[in-house]
């Protein structure tokens, strides 16, 4: 009880989304769940993610900036995986966000990627910590 279900998230443009979106969370472990005209999901576990290009949608860009979701946060693995993963994340339509101050953008006692997708979604990838 109390766990996340599912989050979904509006895209203007679904297939561009999942092009950026599949690549990553395949990478992050997730499954393709399900498919319809409209969507696709990931599954981790219990939980899954959907995109949705829905008819109801206003706008054609999320903004990370205005009252809303800012951006989802994964576990991403050692440091040496979230490296990995900036490194290939621009052939997947992903950009390092705030690159001055990667990979402690978060904090100094945090190891993290800040991308954004070029319809304005943000994800970070944190690492475990070092033990």
């Amino acid at each position: 009880m109390g766990t996340l279900h599912h989050v979904e998230v509006w895209v203007p443009d679904l297939n561009a989304a999942t092009r950026g979106w599949g690549w990553l969370l395949g990478e992050l472990g997730w499954t393709p769940f399900q498919e319809w005209p409209t969507g696709r999901s990931w599954r981790l576990g219990p939980t899954y993610l959907v995109l949705e290009q829905s008819p109801a949608l206003r706008g054609r860009r999320h903004d990370r900036l205005a009252p809303g979701l800012n951006h989802l946060a994964f576990h991403a693995g050692p440091p040496t995986a979230v490296d990995r993963l900036v490194e290939a994340a621009p052939a997947h339509g992903w950009t390092l966000l705030f690159p001055d101050r990667h990979p402690h953008a978060g904090g100094t006692d945090t190891y993290a990627a800040y991308l954004t997708d070029n319809q304005g979604y943000e994800v970070e990838l944190v690492a475990s910590p070092n033990r």
